[in-house]
């Protein structure tokens, strides 16, 4: 927890001296607009993406298959929208990393590796129906 509170005292911290610094070198009309740019086309992968693994998940349902990674990309594509809706390139960057496949594979991999840790620690448990 409190990682989480560092968190939210040191991002709008370094957001700001981004922005700034930014701002001296394009001007700040156009960080404006590079920051609306950035969030809608974030968005929009976002929703793209969020769309295909929803379809590839209800496929695997019907197959009668779980979906466990399309539940982590799912995871993983919803805080990448939460990122890219805030405003800041940090939070951009982070936002993209989540979204766009090729950064979020090997994101997926240290998440599968996390909770299977857990899992052999016996913090998470596992039970099958």
């Amino acid at each position: 927890m409190r990682w989480l509170f560092l968190l939210l005292l040191i991002l709008p911290a370094t957001e700001i001296g981004v922005f700034i610094w930014v701002g001296g070198m394009i001007g700040p009309l156009w960080v404006v607009m590079l920051i609306l740019m950035t969030g809608i086309v974030g968005v929009t992968i976002a929703k793209r993406q969020g769309m295909e693994t929803w379809n590839r998940a209800r496929i695997l349902m019907n197959q009668g298959q779980a979906p466990t990674e399309q539940i982590v990309d799912g995871v993983c594509i919803f805080i990448g929208a939460v990122f890219l809706l805030s405003p800041g390139f940090i939070t951009d960057i982070v936002g993209f990393t989540f979204v766009l496949p090729i950064t979020r594979k090997p994101l997926k991999r240290a998440i599968f590796l996390f909770i299977k840790r857990k899992i052999d620690n016996g913090t998470i448990i596992y039970r099958k129906w």
